[in-house]
């Protein structure tokens, strides 16, 4: 039995929030710096420059990657082996996690980008609620996934209910059309994760999961759908949107594609688009 302290969470929270805000990560600045050589249109390349810059200053002066720093996303794995320990005056790893946010934006002056009604809109001062997807696994793994989730990419993002007989064809339209009607709004150079399958609103869960559970730009272990993968990047960056929409090929960085059984009568898809500041950070205990 892993025992951990919910005192423990709250502090890595705390630290995670912060460094993924400040720090791009290392296969994330090596697509970008590989196109930086590739593009072919000089404002394209400009515009590389600038961002691969500005990840430069946010790492050195500790500073926001983007003004906007996003809603407080978490995957957390939690195994059936681990006991929780509650201190502090922490009552639950939801309130660890929710605390841990609320002192990461407050200590890095990140942005506060959650209003607590939609559409009364008053802010809620803190970043808080966070946003924490469960899964209850075997054995002793206790592992939190973040990602900092900015509202122009997250806007852009769509999910269409297929009849299967729309193949895969029908899905690989639909995906580069979200990307094409997107044009510069989710700030490109983007990352596309795409679900497949499963019912309504898990294919949504499933394209945001697509975007964390690889390396950026490792293809999908299943050989066709790495096939799709390599299809909709091409066809995407033949789009000339190019970065921040000053054109060029370089519109995504990557496509993820994730799968999962569904419904005979149905074929779910989602697209969920993240910005070129991709800021995701894991941790386990």
């Amino acid at each position: 039995m892993k025992r951990i302290r919910l005192s423990t969470v709250r502090d890595k929270i705390k630290e995670i929030v912060q460094q993924a805000n400040f720090e791009l990560q290392d296969d994330v600045l090596k697509i970008l710096q590989e196109w930086r050589e590739k593009e072919e249109s000089p404002a394209g390349q400009a515009v590389l420059e600038q961002i691969l810059e500005n990840a430069r200053i946010a790492r050195e002066e500790k500073l926001g990657l983007c003004q906007d720093t996003g809603l407080a996303v978490f995957f957390v794995e939690l195994g059936e082996q681990v006991q929780l320990e509650y201190d502090d005056n922490l009552t639950s790893l939801h309130e660890a996690i929710t605390e841990g946010v609320r002192q990461g934006y407050a200590e890095g002056y990140l942005r506060k980008s959650v209003v607590e009604d939609p559409i009364r809109r008053k802010n809620t001062g803190d970043n808080t609620p966070a946003f924490i997807h469960w899964e209850l696994v075997p054995g002793d793994v206790f592992k939190v996934t973040f990602v900092a989730k900015g509202g122009g990419a997250e806007n852009m993002s769509a999910i269409r209910m297929f009849a299967p007989a729309a193949g895969l064809e029908g899905i690989e339209d639909f995906v580069v059309e979200t990307v094409d009607k997107a044009g510069s709004n989710p700030c490109p150079p983007i990352i596309i994760g795409v679900g497949v399958g499963g019912n309504f609103e898990y294919s949504a869960l499933l394209a945001k999961k697509a975007l964390l559970r690889r390396p950026l730009g490792t293809p999908n272990p299943d050989p066709f759908y790495a096939e799709m993968e390599k299809r909709l990047l091409e066809r995407i960056n033949n789009l000339g949107i190019g970065p921040q929409g000053m054109g060029g090929r370089c519109t995504a960085l990557a496509v993820h594609v994730e799968a999962f059984p569904c419904h005979i009568a149905s074929m779910p898809a989602a697209v969920n688009i993240q910005c070129h500041s991709h800021r995701v950070l894991s941790f386990e205990l």
